[in-house]
Formats: C-alpha cells, sequence, structure tokens
C-alpha cells in the first residue's frame, strides 16, 4: 500500500518496487507469484483490499469447478487472478526471466512503476512446525497459521542472486524504503540476497508494529515465537546494518531515544495508512 501512496504523491518519479519471492509456490502447474501481484493489482487500483489478497469483485469458477472435479482447492484464485498466472506462464515458457515476466505484466496492467523480483532464482520460505516443514502457503492459508512454529529458513536463499535490474534501482535511487512487512518472513528474504548493496546512508525502514499491535498479518506472534520481543526498537535492531532512518508511530515515540541510540535518524508520524498511504508517504518523503 505504500508504493501506491508514494506513486500517487510523486506520480513523476520513478518508483521501483523490490518484491519478495519466498512465499511464491506452484499449483495447478502455474507460478504463483502473491507478493509481486499484490503490488501490481494495488497499483493499477485492482487489488481487493477486503480479502487482503486478488482481484477486487473476482469470481471462482475455474477454481469451483476444479474442486468438483476433485482437485485441491484451498488456495484460492479467483479467474482474474488464473490469468495473470497463465500470462506468466506464457512468458516463462517463452523464455523470458521472472524479472522480464513481472515488468511485462506491469506493462499489460498499465502501470508505470516497475515491479520486479529481488531474484530470479527461485528461493521458498520453509516453516518448522509440529506438524513438520510447511511452505509458505501451506503454513498460512491451508494451515491458517495453527500449528506451532519452532523455525524459519528459506530455501535456496544461499545461491540466489540478485537481478541487474534490482543492483541498478539500489544504486540510483534517491531513497530506499523498507516498508512495514513482517521483518521476518517478508523483508529479510530479500536482504539475505541484497545486504551487501543497500544504501545504507539513503535507506528509511519503517516500523511495522504500532502499540505492540502489527499494522498486518501475525507480525506480533512469529516475532515472539522466534524470540524477538515485538516492538519497534526490535526491529530498529534488526535492520541497523542497512538503514539509516526509521520511520515510528507517534503511539510508539517514547522508544524514539533508543531508536536514535542505535544509530538512526527517527521520524515521528501516524505511520497507520487509512487513506492509501498517501499521508505517510508524503511525511517520509518531506523528511528527506
Amino acid at each position: 500500500m505504500l508504493a501506491t501512496g508514494i506513486q500517487s504523491h510523486s506520480p513523476s518519479d520513478r518508483l521501483t518496487v523490490i518484491a519478495n519471492t519466498a512465499d511464491d509456490d506452484e499449483f495447478w502447474g502455474l507460478l504463483v507469484c502473491p507478493d509481486i501481484d499484490a503490488v501490481i493489482y494495488r497499483l493499477a487500483g485492482v487489488f481487493n483490499e477486503a480479502s487482503g489478497y486478488g482481484v477486487r469483485d473476482d469470481t471462482f469458477n475455474v477454481l469451483d469447478a476444479l474442486a468438483r472435479a476433485g482437485g485441491e482447492a484451498w488456495f484460492r484464485i479467483g479467474d482474474r487472478d488464473f490469468a495473470t498466472h497463465l500470462l506468466r506462464a506464457e512468458l516463462l515458457r517463452g523464455g523470458c526471466t521472472l524479472t522480464q515476466a513481472s515488468l511485462e505484466l506491469c506493462r499489460r496492467f498499465g502501470i508505470d512503476a516497475k515491479v520486479v523480483p529481488v531474484t530470479d532464482d527461485p528461493v521458498r520460505t520453509r516453516f518448522a512446525t509440529d506438524l513438520g516443514e510447511l511452505s509458505f502457503q501451506e503454513y498460512f492459508v491451508r494451515e491458517h497459521l495453527g500449528p506451532l512454529l519452532t523455525g524459519i529458513s528459506f530455501a535456496g536463499i544461499g545461491s540466489a542472486r540478485p537481478t541487474p535490474e534490482v543492483l541498478e534501482a539500489l544504486s540510483t535511487a534517491d531513497l530506499v524504503i523498507i516498508g512495514p512487512s513482517n521483518p521476518l518472513i517478508s523483508v529479510t528474504p530479500i536482504l539475505d540476497i541484497v545486504r551487501s548493496f543497500v544504501p545504507r546512508e539513503r535507506t528509511v525502514a519503517v516500523s511495522p508494529i504500532v502499540g505492540g499491535v502489527a499494522l498486518k498479518g501475525p507480525t506480533v506472534q512469529m516475532m515472539s515465537a522466534m524470540g524477538h520481543r515485538p516492538s519497534p526498537l526490535a526491529v530498529a535492531r534488526m535492520y541497523a546494518e542497512v538503514a539509516s532512518g526509521f520511520v515510528l508511530d507517534a503511539r510508539d515515540m517514547e522508544q524514539a531515544l533508543e531508536i536514535e541510540e542505535a544509530g538512526y535518524k527517527v521520524l515521528v508520524c501516524d505511520t497507520v495508512m487509512r487513506d492509501g498511504g498517501r499521508s505517510l508517504a508524503s511525511a517520509i518523503l518531506a523528511s528527506v
């Protein structure tokens, strides 16, 4: 959502969104890229905010037909969403990299911003649980976060390399923003691949926790399960090597001094995005 706010605030600026690919998976022979697609759909104005995934006002005729034919249908893909995955599959079969396919999807959805995967190499989140190892989608969607979480790893991360497009974006950006996403599963896979290329002096991180509550998803529960105190200060310490600025919600301003002592310039503002991220984007861009 912050990307949408930045684009609306500064439409003439070149915006590149580096997307996490660790929660990608294959269903029915199609590569599904939830982070890439969510950003593209949001920038195109068609994202389903009510469900938190997919295309607004979508139907599920294909999925229902698959279920009637005996196929597994726990991963909910709508008909319009299916079309995106079919297009991606066609592009990949035609020799495109995932980056090239993503940029072509941006073009077809009519958005000027570049939405690119952090790597063209396969990286997949693996959750260690009391039910055994689960993929991202199995743990989040099929099991609804029910199993006890004991560990998080990323298969393929050791050999994954950032793409030329990602390296160019990081080296030429006036400002790099680490959005208010789950630091353990959304941001860490990206940083593990690009850490040495992030320009710390031009990088700002936004706290994903406000008043002890995550802006979205199970960030607090996951941080607690992995032994981290779920607080903006804990998140700031995770990003200390790659960011010099930290955006803190006004409800947590008592942590500002400790975050400054950790080496940050701190911006205190309202980080809850009630207006599509425009106010937050304005505050961040005005501070640099």
